[in-house]
């Protein structure tokens, strides 16, 4: 017989989880349900997370939230640091929190993170949050495999609203609506990918590639709807489409101030595994019949973007300027042979003609004025001076040949779109 007063009410306590959580299985309960019955049997605070730490279901007081921010464990976008926590005890002020992998078949689906905030989780708790985990698993599962047939269908739909195939725009918004969307508002579309350059850097399978694009799609999706319910954000094969409204309708810096907060709260602290992204922004699409060519415009936003910035980086259409014309040429061969008939040898892909180029730049950004061009590059005036005859003698008479100076300055942006 078991007398030890802790070892007894800790097997009550999962007595009672266990039954609760007989009957959330058979009713078809959610996450929300697990969360409650684990909270209520084990008196603990209790939050459901994706992998990364988006909150997906929770059972806290505010108490109990104010103690996991004091710990630190909270991001400034809401995120839960749950790769912070660790699975045998994480103290948070004169408690405890713990986390727990959400796994089924070897597929890492969320985090459940338990909560103690005036003592220690007994180990016998542990084993029943391990139970928890098991039953949210199946739910999970079941939840993320109709979920897919959902995302694809809504995908599919609004793949065809951009290739003008949809049908009339009273069809299209009365679809739009029985999912929750309202399409036939002014909106900037936002199109997003992650960074080719840190996903090839983690040298990822073609399982882990999916589940990063999945996770980084159901980051969109959660943030948007937190926003604004009625937002469209659907996942294509490697990019994720987000048609962010303005509020009020003629506001277009509140609607890129949208876009920015959407943004930042997808990428968080960029802890959890997050991997980085690009995105585009349309110009304001007033109505339905806009909708296509404004998704061209974020597709050429966020590839120029990255190319122009880099990683990382947030591209507006209207930020583009002569990219934007160039990005309109349909052959990139075009473009280098441009480059390479004005630039010469600068156009090569090596060290010393990378680094003429960016003199060169530095020289065209100061209408070649060789002192302060120096400056800004650190050189010696005279190094400058050297410099500047060398370019000179390759593509001639740059400094004082407003045509020829323009000719460079295109070829310039031209190599930065080829890449």
């Amino acid at each position: 017989m078991i007398s030890d007063p802790d070892a007894v009410a800790a097997l009550e306590r999962a007595d009672a989880l266990h039954t609760a959580l007989s009957h959330i299985v058979l009713e078809g309960g959610d996450l929300a349900a697990i969360a409650e019955a684990v909270g209520d049997a084990l008196g603990c605070g209790v939050v459901f997370t994706s992998t990364d730490g988006r909150e997906r279901a929770a059972h806290l007081d505010d108490a109990q939230r104010d103690a996991l921010a004091t710990a630190d464990l909270w991001d400034q976008t809401g995120r839960l640091r749950v790769e912070r926590i660790d699975p045998d005890g994480t103290a948070v002020g004169d408690g405890e929190a713990l986390v727990r992998r959400v796994v089924a078949a070897g597929v890492d689906l969320a985090r459940l993170v338990a909560l103690r905030p005036d003592g220690r989780i007994h180990a016998s708790d542990v084993h029943a949050l391990e139970r928890a985990a098991i039953v949210a698993a199946l739910l999970v599962t079941r939840v993320e495999a109709i979920t897919a047939v959902e995302n694809k269908y809504r995908g599919d739909f609004l793949r065809d609203v951009f290739l003008g195939r949809a049908g009339e725009d009273d069809y299209v918004a009365e679809h739009a609506q029985a999912f929750g969307w309202q399409l036939g508002r002014p909106v900037v579309v936002v199109v997003a990918t992650l960074d080719p350059d840190a996903m090839a850097a983690l040298h990822p399978g073609p399982e882990e590639r999916r589940a990063w694009q999945d996770r980084f799609a159901n980051a969109w999706r959660q943030v948007a709807a937190a926003a604004d319910d009625s937002i469209a954000s659907v996942a294509f094969s490697r990019e994720v489409v987000t048609l962010v409204p303005l509020v009020p309708s003629s506001d277009v810096q509140a609607g890129h101030a949208a876009v920015d907060r959407i943004v930042e709260a997808v990428r968080g602290d960029r802890g959890g595994g997050r991997i980085a992204f690009s995105a585009g922004v349309s110009r304001v699409a007033d109505g339905l019949g806009e909708l296509p060519e404004a998704f061209r415009q974020a597709q050429r936003a966020v590839e120029i973007g990255r190319r122009v910035h880099g990683g990382g980086s947030v591209t507006r259409f209207d930020q583009l300027g002569l990219h934007r014309l160039l990005a309109l040429v349909p052959d990139g061969a075009e473009l280098t042979a441009f480059a390479s008939d004005v630039l010469g040898p600068l156009a090569e892909r090596t060290p010393e003609a990378a680094d003429l180029r960016e003199t060169l730049q530095v020289l065209l950004d100061t209408n070649f004025n060789v002192a302060e061009a120096a400056r800004a590059q650190f050189f010696h005036y005279n190094t400058m001076r050297y410099r500047v005859g060398k370019l000179q003698r390759i593509l001639g008479p740059v400094a004082t040949d407003p045509h020829l100076r323009l000719d460079v300055a295109v070829a310039l942006r031209a190599l930065e779109i080829v890449g």
